[in-house]
Parts: C-alpha cells; sequence; structure tokens
C-alpha cells in the first residue's frame, strides 16, 4: 500500500481524542447521586482506549485497537448483562455505578463509531461500522481530525462536560 493509499485506509480510523474523560463525566454528573457514580462513569469512559498500551507497547500497531475486545459494544454488553442483575442482587447500594459506568462505557464505543470503527455486528461478523469518513488531506492524522467538522462534536462534550462542572453544588 501506498503513502496515500496508507493515509486514505487509516483515516477514517480516527475517532474522538481528547472527549472520553468529559463524555464519562456527563452522565456521572446527571445520574443521581449515588456512592462510587462518578468515579465509575469516569472510568467507563476512557477504560475501553486502555487498549492503546497493548497497541503500542506489545501489538506494535499491527492489529487497530478498535479489533481489541473493549472496543466491542457485544462483549460489554455480555458483561453487563451477567454483573448488573449480580450487582442488583448482592450489592445493590452499587447498582447506579455499576450502570453508570456501562452507560459510560456504549457512550465512549458510540462517540468512537462517529469517525471511528466499531465492531457493532460482531459475533455475527467483524465489519466495522462508521458513521463519517474523515478524509486524508494532510500527512499529519491530528489534523485531518482537528480540521474536520467532526471535531466539533469533540468540543460539545467538553462544552457540556464543563457547564456541569461549573454548576455543581
Amino acid at each position: 500500500m501506498g503513502q496515500r493509499d496508507r493515509r486514505d485506509h487509516d483515516a477514517n480510523r480516527r475517532s474522538m481524542i481528547t472527549a472520553h474523560l468529559p463524555s464519562g463525566y456527563v452522565p456521572g454528573r446527571l445520574w443521581p447521586a449515588a456512592p462510587l457514580v462518578l468515579p465509575a462513569a469516569l472510568i467507563g469512559g476512557v477504560l475501553p482506549d486502555f487498549d492503546l498500551i497493548w497497541f503500542y507497547l506489545v501489538d506494535d500497531r499491527a492489529v487497530h485497537h478498535h479489533r481489541y475486545w473493549v472496543h466491542v459494544p457485544a462483549f460489554w454488553a455480555m458483561v453487563a448483562g451477567i454483573s448488573l442483575p449480580l450487582v442488583a442482587l448482592l450489592a445493590r447500594r452499587y447498582l447506579l455505578a455499576a450502570a453508570a459506568f456501562f452507560a459510560a462505557l456504549i457512550l465512549h464505543v458510540s462517540l468512537d463509531t462517529i469517525s471511528g470503527d466499531i465492531m457493532w455486528q460482531w459475533p455475527w461478523s467483524d465489519r466495522f461500522t462508521h458513521l463519517v469518513t474523515i478524509p486524508a488531506r494532510w500527512d499529519n492524522w491530528v489534523l485531518n481530525f482537528v480540521l474536520h467538522w467532526v471535531f466539533a462534536l469533540e468540543l460539545v462534550v467538553w462544552a457540556l462536560a464543563i457547564f456541569l462542572y461549573r454548576r455543581r453544588p
């Protein structure tokens, strides 16, 4: 694959860069007050990107990090389907925190779906789904993303999080 072809191939795989932590903050603040809701939502908002450690340090970027299990919605649906009833049964006071964790996590992969690729059809298909392709116009992928209208959505997430932070009691 040539230089330009590789940039075109990789360009549509750029998802949110900085909005995942504030996107976890939003449901954490909007959820009813309960023990550990905000920390759980913050962790859920960033947990899928922990795979970047493996992606860069172990896998040498051989497989796009959105192919790892932490970016597969069906995996988290299965985990939530098992853990939420268990939390409701065994530790009910943490049920809202657990629900906020999974809500923020699904928000993470939903935001990644805008311009990044997520395997929403797994296990029936390993095909990626994305809504918008960001064309490779510049050699630097960050410029391609920041100068595309999709980046404005990231700024909206930040603005909402800052608004909620400033309104906190």
